[in-house]
């Protein structure tokens, strides 16, 4: 798995097959499913390859149909759907094994001014207060926890706490987790890095908010993501610190929803983030 910035980007860095289709590499994993957020970062570039440079990504939704195999490239096929003077769409099919594993819409607009207003940043401690979850992981006895650390070392995640541990209670959202994050490393200038970078770490832990009440850690779980939302709401970059503020609505039916609000640390709001997945307990 990535654990430099260096070998971030050269996963992301897909290869052109013919005219809107590209391969992605595969890293070593141990783990059975590749990483959604994989599947998601490399879509997402596989798209933006395939738009004039004016245009900026304001919003992707995406379906993960089948688990992602390790073993071979995945391909994916991107469609022209519109080519307008202020928005342009795109839709990218991943495919292994000539299945369709995942399907993601994206949407592009010419910047333009407009109104503008945000919500606040809530009230949290700094990056330095948070405990480093990608060691916490390392430290633990069982083997998901583990892959999952060495999958994620790309991006240092500072975890603040969750409705069980380390937050207040809120009676409005009975079910939270918030931390600081970032790209370990410096990232190229160019907005994809940044852009792709980050659908990369936000699957991270976002589908664990809907745990949280129940003082179920992820690993006491079967999870898998079934759709991934983002929207792009003002630039920002992946390599410095972002608050990601995650709440879960609701959890029925084996299945847990959460939404995820992304702050850079002078309190800009500048992403949203979606996804429900499924949540069972672990079998014995």
């Amino acid at each position: 798995m990535p654990e430099s910035v260096p070998e971030l980007l050269v996963l992301l860095d897909l290869e052109d097959i013919d005219l809107d289709l590209f391969r992605g590499r595969q890293p070593d994993s141990a783990r059975e499913r590749v990483y959604g957020g994989q599947v998601a970062a490399q879509a997402l570039v596989a798209a933006v390859r395939t738009v004039d440079p004016e245009f900026a990504l304001h919003s992707l939704h995406s379906y993960f149909l089948l688990p992602g195999d390790y073993a071979v490239p995945v391909v994916y096929d991107v469609e022209r759907i519109r080519d307008g003077r202020s928005f342009l769409t795109r839709r990218v099919v991943a495919r292994q094994h000539g299945r369709p594993i995942y399907y993601q819409t994206l949407n592009f607009q010419r910047p333009e001014e407009g109104f503008d207003h945000q919500e606040p940043m809530p009230q949290v401690a700094p990056p330095d207060a948070g405990w480093d979850m990608i060691e916490m992981l390392r430290g633990r006895q069982d083997a998901e926890s583990q892959e999952l650390g060495r999958e994620w070392s790309v991006i240092d995640v500072r975890y603040l706490g969750n409705s069980s541990a380390g937050l207040e209670p809120d009676p409005l959202h009975p079910s939270q987790a918030r931390m600081w994050m970032r790209v370990r490393d410096e990232l190229p200038a160019d907005p994809q890095s940044h852009l792709a970078s980050f659908a990369y770490a936000s699957d991270i832990s976002l589908l664990g908010a809907s745990l949280a009440v129940h003082g179920v850690r992820p690993g006491q779980a079967q999870m898998a993501s079934l759709d991934h939302t983002i929207w792009f709401h003002r630039p920002f970059r992946a390599d410095r610190w972002w608050l990601y503020d995650q709440w879960s609505p609701s959890a029925s039916g084996a299945r847990g929803f959460s939404l995820g609000r992304v702050f850079t640390e002078d309190g800009t709001l500048v992403a949203t983030v979606a996804q429900e997945g499924l949540i069972r307990p672990r079998r014995r």
